[in-house]
Parts: C-alpha cells; structure tokens; sequence
C-alpha cells in the first residue's frame, strides 16, 4: 500500500451511524421521558384546544361520562335484576377506565399521524409525541374521576358493607378499604402500557393507515367482550345449566377484562384477584419490548411516512 493511499484512508470520515441502532432507540426512549415539560405543555394545550370557547370547558368531559354511565347503569341494572347502588358503580368506575384504555388504543394509531407537521420541524424524540397523548388522556382520566368521587359518595354505604355483592347471587365483596390504595400502582400500570400502546400501533399506522380504522372497528366489540356493563357473575350464575365455571373463559381470555378489573376492583371495592397484576406485568414487558424493536427498526422512516 503507497503512502498516499494510506494517508487518504486515515483522513478519511468514519462511515455514518447505522439509523438501525439499539442505541438510538434507548436514548429517544429516555430523552423523550426527560422533556415532561414539552409533552406536558402540548397535552394540556390540546384540553385547551379542544374546549376552546366552550362555556364549561373540559367538564363537558366529566358531564358526558356521567349521562353515560348513569343512564347505561340504570337500563343495565334492570335488564341483570341488581341492586342500583351496588351495579351502578361498577358499570360507571368500568366506563372510566375503559375510556382511558380506550384513548390509548385509538388515539395512540393517530399519535405521530396527528403530530406530522412537529415531526417534521421540531428535533424532539418520538416519544414525546407518545407520552403527549397517554398525558392528555391522563388529565381527561382526572376530569372523569369527579364522576365517580359523586358516586363513592351517594353509594357510600353499600360500597363499604363486607359481603355486599354486584348482582343477585353473585359473589360477595370485600368492600372499600384499604386496599382502595392499589388503585394508584395500578394506574400508574395503566399508563405505563398506554406508552407502548402509542408507540408501537403508532408506528405501525403511519406506514398502513388501514390499522386505525382496524383498531377501532375491534374494540367496539371487544366492548361488548369485555365485563363493562356486566359481571363474571351473569355468566357463572344465570347462564350455567351446571356445566362447570368454563364460561368466565370467556372474559379471561380477553386481555382488556384484566386491565379494567386491575384499577376498578380497589376503586370499589372488590376482591383485588393478583393474577390480574400478573397478566397485566406481562403484556407491560412483551408490548414495550416489540415498542423498543420498532423503534430500532423504524424510528427513523416515521417522518418520511407521515
């Protein structure tokens, strides 16, 4: 080799960075946590943006939840004969969660869709735009919560009776307690899954658009699947001809019934079952662990596919 071809490969620059990079993805994973003040300020300007003029603002929120519930519950808890104080809060603490879960799965397709022209001009880590989303679910998550704050209230009573149930015949109930405090942890879960939710469906949606309107045609009948506007009960007690308790299969395998009955079980006072902690858990390491692969692979296309 002469002295002037080695002279030129030592001035040389290195070859660029891989786009494909473990690396990348971690640091725009943990940058994108670090900047709570950008994803913060966007979360509450879109409240803000979405309530613009309005003469109560963001407790249209709170007001459209509550006809919601009160009216499915009243329709619902004639149809099971139950008992109003018992099953109306049961189906209205199901609605509020099952809206935040909801938001995470529908808003979280659109996240970097909606976010194009940032993406395109602000040098911000991707999953800014991901925990924007999970934060203004999380405030409308709040507004939602003075519904059933009412609701603990007028129920008070039977709520705190030992032994109370849901339906007629169903199982009994611990009541609100202590245990009311396993309601934050399991929260705090909740959102957690709402950020790989974002990420990974929202990547995938920028490159198929077709998996939005998917995503929403199914969980209008996972809905229906899932133990919102009834219980475990219905279907262990009115509908088994003595066949056994393989029916409440049918709500365990849905992964939906185990994170809806994570946070409202402690909210009224059910019997907080633990193999719901650990469905839950497990869907948190698999859903960030495909996050953290499409990161890797596809974090740097998302900007040309918005």
């Amino acid at each position: 080799m002469s002295v002037t071809s080695a002279a030129e490969q030592e001035q040389a620059p290195p070859p660029p960075p891989s786009t494909r990079s473990w690396s990348r993805a971690r640091e725009d994973i943990v940058e994108g946590f670090k900047q709570r003040e950008l994803w913060g300020h966007l979360g509450w300007q879109d409240i803000k943006q979405r309530y613009r003029r309005s003469v109560i603002g963001p407790l249209w929120i709170t007001l459209s939840m509550a006809i919601t519930a009160i009216g499915l519950g009243l329709l619902y808890s004639q149809l099971f004969d139950a008992r109003i104080a018992t099953f109306l809060p049961y189906i209205t603490v199901g609605f509020i969660v099952w809206q935040f879960i909801l938001g995470c799965l529908t808003e979280g397709t659109d996240t970097f869709i909606r976010n194009e022209g940032l993406i395109k001009h602000l040098p911000a880590p991707l999953t800014v735009y991901a925990l924007r989303t999970v934060w203004r679910l999380t405030i409308m998550f709040a507004h939602n919560l003075l519904v059933y704050v009412v609701i603990l209230a007028v129920f008070w009573g039977a709520l705190t009776t030992t032994g109370y149930t849901i339906t007629e015949g169903g199982a009994p109930q611990p009541g609100i307690g202590p245990g009311i405090l396993l309601a934050i942890p399991a929260f705090v879960l909740l959102a957690i899954n709402g950020g790989w939710v974002a990420i990974l469906f929202g990547i995938i949606s920028t490159r198929y658009r077709d998996i939005p309107p998917v995503i929403t045609s199914l969980v209008n009948l996972l809905f229906f699947m899932t133990p919102i506007v009834w219980t475990t009960d219905i279907l262990t007690s009115r509908f088994d001809n003595g066949g056994g308790q393989w029916k409440v299969l049918i709500a365990e395998l849905n992964p939906l019934y185990h994170y809806v009955q994570l946070l409202r079980a402690p909210l009224i006072g059910n019997e907080q079952s633990w193999h719901h902690w650990v469905v839950v858990l497990g869907f948190t390491v698999v859903g960030w662990s495909l996050a953290f692969v499409a990161m890797r692979n596809y974090r740097s296309r998302v900007s040309y596919w918005v």
